[in-house]
């Protein structure tokens, strides 16, 4: 999860996040309807990583539970569950062509367009780490600039594409 200096760059990443995540999967959808990769989303738990794995297993099954339970069963779950951390959803794309695959993180993606210089490597590795945000993505009247969005978004996913088209060569 990214680290931000300042309640404005957080309040900065809060208003480019959404358009950034439309732009990639819209951008992601209109690549892949000319290219022979097939795509597929799949939805995952992200989880902080202080969260032990018996815990998650906890809540995975308190989870499970809620499909069947009667309503004070339910109640009762969601009680236990309001007391224990939770996931929050993460986003993968499954790209496949032949027998290759490739799985990319669609957050780590949209921090990487929102973001300056952001290294899913380098923040994961140093919690201390602060995101900057990119202020070119956001115009005058602090208001999201809607043409240089798609141009970043556009220029990073052409790359990811020609990435992909490079290593089958």
């Amino acid at each position: 999860m990214p680290k931000f200096a300042t309640a404005l760059a957080w309040q900065q990443a809060d208003l480019l996040m959404q358009p950034v995540f439309i732009r990639v999967v819209d951008n992601f959808g209109k690549r892949l309807e000319q290219s022979t990769w097939k795509g597929t989303y799949q939805e995952v738990a992200v989880w902080a990583e202080d969260v032990p794995e018996a815990t998650r297993s906890i809540v995975t099954q308190l989870q499970s539970q809620l499909d069947t339970a009667t309503p004070e069963q339910a109640d009762e779950i969601e009680a236990a569950l309001a007391q224990l951390p939770s996931a929050h959803p993460g986003y993968l794309l499954c790209l496949q062509q032949g027998d290759r695959q490739v799985t990319i993180d669609i957050w780590q993606l949209c921090y990487q367009i929102c973001f300056r210089n952001y290294s899913p490597v380098l923040n994961a590795m140093d919690a201390n780490l602060t995101v900057e945000i990119d202020t070119s993505l956001i115009d005058d009247t602090g208001d999201v600039d809607w043409t240089r969005l798609d141009q970043k978004t556009r220029q990073i996913i052409d790359q990811i594409f020609s990435s992909l088209s490079a290593s089958s060569s």
